[in-house]
């Protein structure tokens, strides 16, 4: 068995959507993260969220659904998201 890491080409396009939000100053840009509350789950890195919505608009994802599948199935979205696997109703949440 591979690690994910050995998965991911050098070259692959992925690698360049991680490098690109690595680099932006999220807080600046109104991306921040909610305050965690006692009881139920915590919330999701806004981080994790424009990373899938990159990644989709390169490659023609534009569905909640879709994208909720490309994390569960695709090995690239698994690397970029570091095996996060939001839902649809995580990711409409956030459009809110």
């Amino acid at each position: 068995m591979q690690r994910l890491e050995e998965c991911i080409e050098t070259d692959n396009p992925v690698r360049f959507v991680d490098a690109f939000v690595d680099q932006l100053e999220l807080p600046k840009l109104g991306f921040t993260v909610s305050d965690v509350k006692t009881e139920g789950r915590p919330p999701f890195n806004p981080k994790v969220f424009l990373i899938l919505y990159l990644y989709g608009y390169l490659n023609g994802v534009r569905s909640s659904r879709r994208l909720e599948k490309e994390a569960i199935r695709n090995v690239e979205v698994h690397w970029l998201l570091g095996q996060l696997q939001p839902n649809y109703h995580s990711w409409t949440l956030m459009l809110l």
